[in-house]
């Protein structure tokens, strides 16, 4: 039996490319349905992890603060988070998502059809594999 060839990095970076752009494109679409713009959109799938101080989420999101505050202003008039002082420090404001924010993020990933209909390609073991991979690229810090 032949062996498959191997990827090297830059077929690697090409492949992750063409799939965050599906992903990107997904994503833009779903929010949009619900009245929310990329950045509005990725705020609140940032926040379905948990609550974050404003600087960490403006630092996840590679925004300016400034920039921040106005997302999370339109978002806070719209009743999908709220800003709370933190109890170590009261200058701190946390950005929690609210019951109505984990809605229309549930809704935002519901309606990534296309995103869904290709993981959903992968048998469990598969699956498994894939999120084992992404979690070690991208999540999990190097050991020394």
């Amino acid at each position: 039996m032949k062996e498959a060839p191997r990827a090297d990095t830059a077929q690697l970076m090409e492949l992750l490319s063409v799939a965050l752009g599906v992903y990107y494109g997904d994503f833009t679409v779903a929010a949009a349905s619900e009245n929310l713009t990329v950045s509005q959109g990725k705020a609140l799938t940032v926040l379905r992890r948990g609550p974050a101080a404003m600087r960490a989420l403006a630092e996840t999101m590679t925004c300016d603060a400034s920039n921040m505050t106005g997302i999370i202003d339109r978002l806070e008039k719209r009743g999908l988070v709220r800003r709370e002082a933190a109890a170590s420090d009261r200058r701190v404001k946390n950005v929690i998502l609210t019951a109505e924010g984990e809605r229309v993020t549930d809704a935002i990933r519901a309606k990534m059809l296309t995103t869904q209909e290709g993981l959903n390609r992968l048998d469990d073991k598969d699956r498994d594999f894939l999120y084992t991979l992404l979690e070690r690229v991208f999540v999990c810090p190097p050991t020394v």
